[in-house]
Order: structure tokens, then C-alpha cells, then sequence
């Protein structure tokens, strides 16, 4: 990562000779890509890292292509020899999802989402035009094999491991009917692939479109599928309803002719069903294999509106063994499998999470009753203090944590300490236990134990909602800090 964030700050400075005031690494979302913020006097850019060439050149290329339409698309600037490194335009730090949850559903928002939808069909209809397929990472076309491997990837990683028994010929003779079925839709144009709220970035009131490069030529249905019934957003029924119907509207004034409003929204229905899976599976994917915890707790979300969905649409095809399983897998007692324990007033249980040196005060004396716990060594990772700007500081100084999570290890020795601890957190609190202590040490408990500790501090407080009493030792800070509700 040191080395990443010296090539970027290089590459800048050979292209812009805007002095940088401030870099900083951006949180990382479910592909590969790195992403950082660079700050000068005058504005701000975001850069991206990405060792997958193909992906890159995809994505500068369609950047290119829809630029030439005046697509809500960002200005790239610069772009490394080797394709590696992109600088372009930032569109700031407000997604649609920030400011729906902020706002809720109201007036300012609506008009958002139906910026987003009139410039989403703008997009697909004129965009497609003249446009190089070749480029396309995985398929051309979300045609009928494309389908049944999003429905593939849906059984694979999440529908099998509930290990529910069920006729695996007769589900797929459903997969077969079902995407028969939605390749046989007159509407084919650009598809976005992953049009969600949180790849929309509002900047003075305005929409911009970012992460388009899964995209390839397709049903316009499935990207208003994708937005409506995002299961973070949990849009409301009428707003669902309302903005598809304007969705429809959009189209038919760019297409210059009206559309057949009852099939279309059939095969949509359709495409929502497709959606839902899709994402299930990579919820699945991400969450039940890589263990990354923000996954985990979206699947209830996703479930939730897989059974609204189930309950009430109607997509015009008979699929009996893909619906009785869909039946199955809504049922209370599944969505209940990845809601996690949370706390409450009652609950006894402390987590007290230590920093300390191993090199002036050693490991912590136990103070419960029960003992145990974990102790967790930070000093293979780089040690900040052997930088002269960084030793005055602690691991609460934010030039300390840019440090921490763009040029060391520390995300991913986080991740691996969450996965463990998690296991003994639900345990404690099914079991009603008082007390769990988890220390970090590092050399003089300044700077990296004191940052992982108050990231667990964090990451347990908000997935659990657990009480927790914070020791930093060598800084002789004490915090207990209470629920986050």
C-alpha cells in the first residue's frame, strides 16, 4: 500500500503541478479497486488504482464514449502509461443513499431519484449507439446465459448454504423458463449493471453516475430494478411505484413513441426478481465466504424485500419449484439466521478493550471474574513511530490513521480480528456472561494499538450495540461508552 500511495502522489505531481495539500485513501467497496482523494490549494481529485487492466480500459473508454452525450459521467484527467492509475473529476462525498438517509423520503430526494432515472434512460437509449462492445468485461449481452448465471451465482453462494432439500432438475428447468422468458423483452439498450444509489454522487443539486463498467447491452428494466428495490435504500411502495412509473415516462418521451406500460412492467417485475437474487448471491459471496461483516448484515434487508416481492408481484410465468423455495428462504426463522445478537438494556455483558506496550508495561492484569479473553499483537504491522512526524502523535491523530489504512496491513489484520471476536461477543451475549476483555499491544502503545482498539470499539458498538470500556493505557484514557442506537 506504501508503495501504491507513492506511485499515485508521483504520478500527480508529473501531470499537475498543483502543490498536494492532502492525500487520503477512500473506504474500499466490494471490487478491487483502490481509491484516493487527492487535495490541492485549488480543488480535489479522485484517483484510481486498479490492477485489472481490462477493467480499466473498459471504464475509460465508456467514460469517453458517454462523455460524448453529455452523460452525468466524470471528467478523467490524467491516465498512467500502463493504465493502472486514472485521475478524474470529483464529484464530492454525497451519494443518493447519504442523502436519503439523511433526509428520508422526501421532496428533495423524490427529485433526485427522478433526476437519476431520466438521466439513467438518456444513458441506456443514446448511449448504445456506436458503441464498441468489445470492451465489455464479461458478456456483450445480459442475454439468457447471462441471466441464468446471476440465478447460478444466487444458488451457489447463498441458496445452498441454507442446505434446504430441494429438486436441483426441477429448479433449473425454472432458471431455463425464467430467463427465456426476459430475453424475449423489445427494450434493449445499454445496461448499467449496478445502478444504485450509492454509485450516484449529488453535487450541487445535481446527478452524477460513477462504477459503470460492468455494463453491457441489455434490459432498461433491470437498472430501475436495481435503484427501486436496492434493499439498503428499502424505498417505500408508493415511491416504488411512482418513480417507475415516471422511469416509463422518461423512456417514452427519448424513444419519441409510447410503450406497452402493463408488459413492461411485467417483464420489470421480472428483472426485480433477477435483481434480488443476484444480489442475494453476492451478499452471500462476500458475507458467508470472505466473512466481510457489512455484507452479512444487509442479507435480512435483502430477504426482506425478496418476501414483499414475492408476496405481492406477479411477473405472468409459472416457476413452481423456484417459487416454493423462494417461500422457504423468507420465512422468519432464516431471516433471523443473519440478524445479529444486539444489546439492550438489560444485557450485562462489558467488553473492556485495551491498548498497551509490551515494551513499558506488558500485557494487562485481567480484572474479571472470569479471566480469558484475547490479546492481539500489533507489531508485525509498520510502526508509525519510527517516522519523525508521526511521534508526538497517537494512533487518534488522523495523520496517524491515513497512515495506519493506506500503508500498512491494518485493514486487513482488522478484518481477521473481527471475524474471530465476533464468534465470542454472540456467544456472550446468548449466554448472558458479564465481562470479555480484548487488548491490542504494540511496542510503546501509541499508535497502532491505540488505533485498533478504538476501531473495535467502533465495529463492536455498531454491530452489536454493546457496552464497551475503552483503556488506553500508556495515554491513560479511560471511556465507557453505552449503546448506539
Amino acid at each position: 500500500m506504501e508503495t501504491v500511495a507513492e506511485n499515485i502522489r508521483a504520478f500527480f505531481q508529473s501531470e499537475n503541478n498543483e502543490p498536494i495539500t492532502q492525500i487520503e485513501k477512500l473506504p474500499k467497496s466490494g471490487g478491487d479497486r483502490i481509491y484516493f482523494r487527492i487535495i490541492t490549494e485549488k480543488k480535489s481529485y479522485i484517483v484510481a488504482y486498479n490492477e485489472n487492466l481490462k477493467e480499466s480500459k473498459t471504464f475509460l473508454y465508456f467514460t469517453r464514449h458517454f462523455s460524448k452525450i453529455n452523460a452525468p459521467v466524470p471528467e478523467v484527467y490524467y491516465t498512467s502509461e500502463d493504465a493502472k492509475i486514472y485521475i478524474q473529476q470529483d464529484f464530492g462525498s454525497i451519494s443518493l443513499l447519504n442523502a436519503l438517509e439523511k433526509f428520508g423520503e422526501n421532496d428533495y430526494v423524490y427529485s433526485l431519484f427522478k433526476k437519476s432515472l431520466k438521466a439513467l434512460a438518456f444513458l441506456q437509449i443514446k448511449g448504445i449507439d456506436n458503441l464498441d462492445d468489445s470492451y465489455c468485461l464479461t458478456s456483450k449481452e445480459f442475454g439468457k446465459q447471462a441471466i441464468i448465471s446471476d440465478l447460478l451465482y444466487f444458488k451457489y453462494y447463498f441458496l445452498d448454504t441454507l442446505k434446504i432439500p430441494y429438486d436441483k432438475e426441477k429448479l433449473i428447468d425454472d432458471f431455463e423458463a425464467l430467463s427465456t422468458y426476459l430475453t424475449h423483452v423489445e427494450y434493449k439498450y445499454f445496461m448499467f449493471r449496478d445502478f444504485q444509489s450509492r454509485n450516484i454522487y449529488i453535487q450541487d443539486d445535481e446527478v452524477h453516475f460513477i462504477d459503470y463498467q460492468g455494463g453491457m447491452k441489455g434490459a432498461l428494466h433491470y437498472d430501475a430494478a436495481s435503484l427501486l428495490w436496492q434493499a439498503r435504500a428499502n424505498l417505500s411502495e408508493d415511491w416504488k411505484n411512482s418513480l417507475l412509473e415516471y422511469y416509463m415516462d422518461c423512456i417514452s418521451e427519448i424513444l419519441e413513441k409510447s410503450i406497452d406500460r402493463p408488459r413492461f412492467t411485467s417483464q420489470y417485475n421480472g428483472y426485480v426478481l433477477i435483481r434480488l437474487m443476484q444480489v442475494l448471491g453476492a451478499y452471500g459471496f462476500r458475507g458467508l465466504f470472505e466473512r466481510k461483516a457489512q455484507f452479512l448484515t444487509s442479507i435480512p434487508l435483502a430477504l426482506t424485500n425478496l418476501k414483499w416481492f414475492q408476496e405481492n408481484k406477479n411477473m405472468g410465468i409459472a416457476l413452481p419449484e423456484y417459487d416454493r423455495l423462494l417461500s422457504l428462504i423468507v420465512q422468519d426463522e432464516v431471516v433471523n439466521r443473519f440478524k445479529p445478537l444486539q444489546a439492550n438494556d438489560a444485557t450485562p455483558l462489558i467488553v473492556t478493550i485495551n491498548s498497551f506496550s509490551y515494551l513499558k508495561t506488558g500485557y494487562p492484569k485481567e480484572q474479571s471474574n472470569n479471566g480469558g479473553g484475547f490479546v492481539f499483537d500489533c507489531r508485525g504491522l509498520m510502526n508509525p513511530g519510527r517516522f519523525d512526524e508521526f511521534k508526538p502523535l497517537t494512533g487518534r491523530d488522523k495523520p496517524v490513521m491515513d497512515f495506519l489504512e493506506q500503508r500498512t496491513d491494518m485493514p486487513e489484520f482488522l478484518n481477521g480480528v473481527y471475524n474471530i471476536v465476533d464468534i465470542s461477543v454472540e456467544d456472550y451475549l446468548k449466554r448472558n456472561f458479564e465481562s470479555l476483555t480484548i487488548s491490542f499491544g504494540c511496542t510503546g502503545g501509541q499508535h497502532r494499538s491505540v488505533y485498533a482498539a478504538d476501531a473495535l470499539s467502533r465495529y463492536l458498538r455498531n454491530k452489536f450495540k454493546v457496552k464497551i470500556s475503552l483503556n488506553h493505557i500508556e495515554q491513560n484514557i479511560h471511556e465507557l461508552k453505552g449503546f448506539e442506537n
